[in-house]
């Protein structure tokens, strides 16, 4: 049966009377919890979860990159809240920019034995010690490949995944159709301007996504762009 969305302006009134922000213990973990996701973001990402599930209930929610947890336990969080599921879709071995020789690469990161970035150990012990293991379903894999297997309509998408142009596009071209009518898209790392940051999620995402007029900007927090599916 496909899923149909309820009325827009019912389902956000009474998501935000219902969930009005991520509980303050999960809201500890996601904050102690390595990344790169503003508390300002997080919270507005978990705003947007809420809501998106109440437009199309019983549809599973989709996290595109999850690095250490960090934004996994606010999208968690309001999978729960929601009574749906959250896929954390993540190969674990750092994106472009988390490699060595790049801004934000974390030694700490890297696996002794293999030489690698390996984010999982750290991905697990957020998500096990915040008490979501109910709620999150940890897909260890390559974005685009996963993608091209998944059928099932999605309340809500996040893609935060790898910032070089291929990936950005890969996670367009093949998540985004996943997104049900009325469920929402969040896109992290937007800059219009390229004195604040890289290209790619803004011009590779966010723009194919406003171009192709399935979607339409509904918020924006920071560098954190939320789209409706239409």
């Amino acid at each position: 049966m496909p899923l149909l969305p309820i009325d827009a302006d019912k389902a956000l009134t009474n998501s935000r009377a219902e969930h009005k922000a991520l509980s303050p213990d999960l809201r500890e973990y996601a904050v102690a919890a390595r990344g790169f996701m503003p508390e300002d973001e997080g919270d507005a990402l978990y705003a947007a979860a809420i809501n998106a599930a109440s437009a199309v209930p019983g549809a599973p929610f989709v996290e595109v990159g999850s690095y250490c947890g960090r934004s996994t336990v606010w999208l968690g969080g309001a999978a729960r809240a929601s009574n749906t599921t959250l896929f954390a879709i993540d190969h674990h071995f750092g994106s472009e920019e988390n490699q060595p020789g790049w801004e934000w690469h974390d030694t700490s990161l890297v696996d002794a034995r293999t030489g690698r970035m390996d984010t999982l150990p750290f991905f697990r012990a957020t998500i096990l010690d915040a008490g979501l293991a109910d709620a999150v379903v940890t897909m260890v894999g390559d974005s685009p490949t996963i993608a091209r297997h998944w059928t099932t309509p999605l309340a809500f998408l996040f893609i935060d995944g790898g910032h070089g142009v291929e990936p950005a596009t890969l996670d367009y071209t093949l998540w985004t159709p996943h997104v049900a009518v009325g469920g929402t898209l969040a896109i992290h790392d937007v800059f219009p301007n390229p004195e604040d940051g890289g290209r790619p999620p803004y011009e590779n995402i966010y723009l194919p996504a406003i171009e192709s007029e399935n979607f339409v900007e509904i918020g924006a927090t920071g560098s954190l762009r939320i789209l409706r599916r239409v």
